[in-house]
């Protein structure tokens, strides 16, 4: 009987003012063109209003993406850094032009600027407190950031 009040309770932050203005239209992942590969627990933490959860999943699943992508036992900053770096076993382009060159770089850091500021926190923080808004930017990015992986040819 608690686990479905307790079920009741979270569901009813989809019909605070914050997420009324979703009301009628379409699940704000498709709206936003949030990638279906993310792992189902991503969506089900998201519609029980859990945004830092959500949020701090994805990018979980991406870093461990990388990992296995890139064939190195890093994690987070040290892991993008040494995955996507210049001679790096993960290439989203052939790395010959400056202009791959400058692409290969931004997306380097992109990356490892995602595991700190957006990852980290929720993984070391109590209590995180994410907007509705917010998750939806990073899940954004992070699905931004898988497109390009498998425009390159990698496997996600």
């Amino acid at each position: 009987m608690f686990e479905a009040f307790e079920d009741i309770v979270r569901r009813a932050s989809q019909f605070t003012e914050e997420t009324l203005e979703h009301a009628g239209s379409a699940h704000p992942f498709d709206r936003r063109a949030v990638h279906e590969k993310l792992p189902l627990k991503v969506k089900k933490l998201f519609d029980d209003a859990h945004y830092a959860e959500a949020t701090f999943e994805t990018y979980k699943f991406l870093d461990r993406k990388i990992a296995k992508l890139s064939g190195l036992n890093e994690t987070g900053y040290k892991l993008m850094m040494a995955a996507l770096g210049e001679s790096g076993p993960l290439a989203i382009n052939a790395r010959q032009s400056d202009s791959e060159k400058d692409e290969q770089r931004g997306y380097q850091f992109i990356l490892a600027g995602a595991m700190s500021a957006v990852r980290n926190p929720r993984g070391h923080e109590f209590d995180y407190y994410e907007k509705i808004e917010t998750c939806l930017d990073h899940l954004s990015l992070a699905s931004m950031i898988i497109r390009k992986l498998e425009e390159a040819g990698h496997q996600i």
